[in-house]
């Protein structure tokens, strides 16, 4: 089988574009990019449309090629295991058809397969994947592109063997192999190998190899990535400090957010502090300690057991380290429960034994005052989170399965693992607690957010039916927030109208209702709701102490606003802007002004978000300047409603002056309102210069068209006068009013830039207006368009 997979995909998108089915044709080119890139929102946006079409069409092999590139970026980007594992069964089954079995990708869901009892339990899988694995390597050419990665894997497995010598020796007969057959060794491998040279303590080799191996790549034309550049700084990051030289590792390591952006970047993240913390050269502080222990719970949650481990003894090391004791126990705790999901546990629960014992070995502290006044205590002393854990921990052990005067600390407990990054660990103890007073009301509160916060949606649906029949507007909210926090907005909706119909005073299930109705685009019902908490909120000075949230707040007034101007009920809008201190132009009728500058984010038709200049027209409105593609469901001159809320925080006091003026607040679009009605045309071609193109701009506009160019300096066309020469070109959109047909515009761009140098094509436009393509497809050519 020599099938080369990236021409089938070239094939399949001309194939598909020319049957106008353009949609999949370009999901086949961005799926795998976004799969790679961990653009994981897009790629969950553009994945199930493009499944259903490929089945639809009945295309099985577009169909394994999708699930393939999808199921990359669970493993990989995600690094999701149990979670997973049936549709990595299943893909491994469906791709092994009769009517797959063909297919370049069904190789490579080998790979996936292999990937997923890897995140599930490396070790303990050893047999099964090296099985696997070597079996299609046997069958495979060693010039199809598939060798490269599947070699990595069998690798891989080695290394989780305890075999890294063996490792490194079957890169290497696998790199000489794919060279003999004609196939380029990628980056990847390279990066793969400098893993297994680090595994080895070839730090010095690792920098030098990664330095070669980028030459190479770039020297053949390939440039680096996202993806690699970040893996190339981690790698090179994580050798420097294994060698001491950390201030070079310091500037190399990919910030925090990058982690947490890309969870695979994590277990090397996580060694490379670990290495900087022992040479004194990064603070091992409580928040590093969360940060490991989010991940750590997140691991565990999408069943990635045996990273999961690898990543809180890690943590646990530090932890001890800070003396945290009771962060330390946690940690132990749960490698002890994760231990039951491994298959191999030999020398790993040695060091979760080891942890606990160093844990249970640090000094337990003193009280500085009563187990009953140390709430108040910590709360007034501000005391370190992991300090006050270990004091709660203690005050609560003192009441030995007493519940008076315990609850409060239990709460305040749970409250303090949560933020130290614990979540399911306060969980845990909220349900013990619980178990002992099943009719407290605060302590099934504070677990219902605990389990939302862990994403627990069984322990959700235990306490919620738990409490049901004792407090069933109780077992309502619970499930409101949780169907909220995965945004199930119908299904939120109806559960705070259940609480409603029980407790008509209630004014955060208002809240919660609105918002989910927002999101539904059902406006009226969450103005009417809003409506209904100003007339039931209390006046600010009636308010008991703590309990602010029953007045109305300002966030309150700006969804009026929202779900009014969404509504055009511009008397509302009017009405509520002026309790926020808004002056309008006019007393009455729409609103509809010039306010500032500002930025809608849009969402695009394949899930990615675009950001768009427009004009504030109004407290929630905006005008779309540019104009646009189908990409997007808008065009300029659209009016939409925004959520009033900045997306992106504005510039600091101290932050430069030029960065303060081209800063513009960022607002959600959620809908339009008043469609301007233009249609799209692109034209290409050579750059007039800044005066005519400035005059056409002004002409079109003063004809009620728009334009909005799109290409810089650097777009350059062919010059068809010189010997390989280029000019300047322009590339832009023309947005051409309801009013006018596509003749007229068609016409109308003739005469504007009949004298120009260098012509325009139009193409699209002059095919709507029924004119002669001859013309624009001679320029096209001509100029290399």
């Amino acid at each position: 089988m020599t099938t080369d997979i990236w021409a089938w995909v070239r094939d399949t998108h001309r194939q598909l574009a020319e049957a106008g089915h353009h949609r999949l044709a370009d999901a086949i080119v961005e799926l795998p990019e976004h799969a790679t890139e961990g653009r994981n929102d897009q790629l969950d946006a553009l994945y199930p449309e493009a499944v259903a079409a490929a089945r639809a069409l009945d295309l099985p092999w577009v169909e394994v090629y999708l699930r393939h590139w999808r199921m990359q970026n669970l493993l990989n980007k995600r690094q999701q295991g149990e979670s997973v594992m049936p549709e990595a069964v299943d893909l491994l089954d469906f791709a092994h058809r009769e009517e797959t079995a063909g297919c370049p990708q069904s190789v490579c869901v080998v790979q996936d397969f292999a990937i997923c009892h890897a995140r599930v339990d490396g070790p303990g899988y050893v047999t099964e994947r090296l099985e696997v694995v070597g079996e299609t390597l046997g069958r495979i050419d060693p010039g199809r592109a598939c060798y490269d990665c599947l070699s990595r894997e069998y690798s891989d497995a080695l290394e989780d063997d305890g075999r890294a010598p063996e490792a490194l020796d079957y890169l290497d007969t696998a790199a000489n192999r794919m060279r003999a057959a004609g196939q380029r060794v990628s980056l990847r491998f390279h990066q793969a190998r400098a893993g297994t040279l680090h595994l080895l303590g070839r730090h010095e080799e690792v920098l030098e190899l990664l330095a070669t191996a980028e030459r190479a790549e770039q020297a053949q034309g390939h440039r680096l990535d996202e993806r690699d550049q970040r893996w190339g700084a981690l790698l090179r990051a994580r050798a420097l400090a294994a060698l001491g030289r950390t201030e070079e590792a310091l500037a190399l390591l990919p910030d925090r957010a990058e982690a947490e952006l890309h969870a695979d970047l994590r277990p090397g993240w996580t060694q490379t502090v670990e290495l900087l913390v022992a040479a004194g050269a990064w603070e091992n502080d409580a928040a590093l300690g969360a940060v490991l222990a989010g991940w750590v719970g997140y691991l565990d949650g999408v069943g990635a057991h045996r990273p999961c481990v690898d990543l809180l003894l890690a943590a646990g090391r530090l932890a001890l380290s800070r003396g945290a004791r009771t962060v330390a126990l946690t940690l132990a705790a749960t490698g002890e429960r994760k231990l039951t999901e491994l298959r191999r546990t030999d020398g790993v629960s040695e060091e979760v034994a080891a942890l606990r014992a160093a844990a249970e070995a640090l000094p337990v502290p003193q009280l500085p005052v009563p187990p009953g006044e140390l709430a108040a205590h910590v709360a007034e002393a501000g005391v370190p989170y992991e300090t006050g854990a270990d004091l709660l921990s203690v005050a609560l052990d003192r009441y030995r399965g007493e519940q008076a005067g315990a609850t409060g600390l239990a709460v305040l407990l749970a409250t303090v693992l949560s933020s130290l990054g614990h979540v399911r660990a306060a969980a845990d103890l909220l349900w013990q607690r619980l178990e002992a007073a099943p009719e407290d009301r605060e302590l099934a509160g504070a677990l219902a957010e605990a389990l939302i916060e862990a994403r627990d949606g069984e322990g959700v649906r235990r306490l919620a039916d738990r409490t049901a029949a004792t407090a069933p507007a109780d077992a309502h909210w619970t499930r409101a927030r949780w169907a909220a926090a995965e945004g199930r907005w119908a299904e939120a909706l109806e559960q705070c109208e259940a609480i409603l119909a029980l407790d008509d005073a209630v004014l955060n299930t208002r809240r919660l209702a609105a918002r989910a109705a927002t999101e539904l685009g059902d406006h009226a019902t969450a103005q009417r709701l809003l409506r209904e908490l100003l007339e039931r909120a209390l006046p600010a000075e009636d308010a008991p102490a703590g309990e602010g949230h029953r007045t109305v707040q300002e966030s309150d007034l700006w969804h009026l606003i929202t779900a009014a101007t969404a509504n055009r009920d511009w008397a509302a809008v009017r009405s509520a802007g002026a309790l926020l201190g808004i002056e309008f132009d006019e007393p009455e009728g729409p609103v509809d002004e010039e306010w500032q500058l500002v930025t809608v984010r849009a969402v695009r038709t394949n899930g990615s978000t675009a950001d768009l200049p427009a004009v504030r027209t109004g407290p929630a409105t905006a005008r779309i300047l540019p104009v646009l593609g189908d990409d997007l469901t808008l065009n300029h001159g659209d009016v939409v409603v925004f959520a009033p809320a900045l997306l992106e925080r504005p510039p600091a006091e101290d932050a430069p002056e030029e960065e303060q003026r081209r800063w513009r607040p960022v607002f959600e679009m959620l809908t339009l309102l008043d469609p301007a009605g233009y249609t799209t045309y692109w034209i290409d071609g050579g750059w007039p210069g800044d005066e005519r193109w400035d005059t056409l701009r002004e002409e079109l506009r003063e004809a009620g068209y728009a334009v909005w160019a799109y290409s810089g300096d650097q777009y350059r066309i062919t010059d068809p006068a010189g010997d390989g020469d280029t000019l300047p070109g322009i590339y832009a959109a023309l947005g051409v009013p309801p009013t006018a047909a596509a003749a007229e515009a068609d016409a109308l761009l003739h005469r504007l830039t009949g004298d120009w140098p260098h012509p325009l094509a139009w193409p699209a436009l002059a095919e709507a207006a029924g004119a002669d393509l001859a013309r624009h497809e001679e320029i096209t050519e001509r100029y290399g368009l």
